[in-house]
């Protein structure tokens, strides 16, 4: 069953790049007592994740904050290392906070999971932001398509907001 609006974010761990290498993250430590903009992509450093979807995100980072955003995260099915180098290349450490959902756990505890074998991607996450304050859904915008970027977008979140 896919999140819905007014649902709560599941349990689930991720993880995250540190200083000190690869660290778990639940969702509680994530979710809990903040308002977070969480967007989902179906891969690190493919086009429309990286030139259409990240981007916005990265430049609208000021607007969101003033909206009482505490923290904005992307999360994908891949693995911890993937998602650093894509933080580093995009130049988005310390504005964008980047999941790695290695087994796709959080992405299927979502309903969000989408079967790419066809393109040879495997399981990944179907595109999508939201907005969540203290663990519940408030916005929820999935694409239709993993190759859109719209209703997703930075700027129709902040739309919504």
């Amino acid at each position: 069953m896919t999140i819905a609006i007014g649902d709560t974010i599941p349990n689930a761990t991720v993880k995250t790049r540190t200083e000190d290498g690869p660290a778990d993250l639940s969702t509680g430590e994530i979710f809990s007592g903040k308002t977070v903009v969480l967007f989902g992509v179906p891969g690190a450093f493919t086009p429309t994740c990286s030139m259409n979807h990240l981007p916005g995100f990265i430049t609208h980072n000021d607007e969101f904050r003033q909206k009482g955003v505490d923290t904005i995260a992307v999360v994908a099915v891949n693995d911890v290392f993937v998602m650093g180098a894509w933080e580093k290349s995009s130049e988005a450490t310390g504005k964008i906070q980047f999941l790695s959902d290695g087994n796709g756990e959080l992405t299927k505890a979502l309903g969000l999971d989408i079967d790419l074998s066809v393109a040879g991607l495997g399981v990944r996450s179907k595109r999508y932001s939201m907005l969540v304050e203290d663990g519940v859904v408030k916005q929820l915008n999935v694409e239709e398509s993993p190759g859109q970027a719209d209703k997703s977008s930075a700027e129709a979140l902040l739309e919504q907001m």
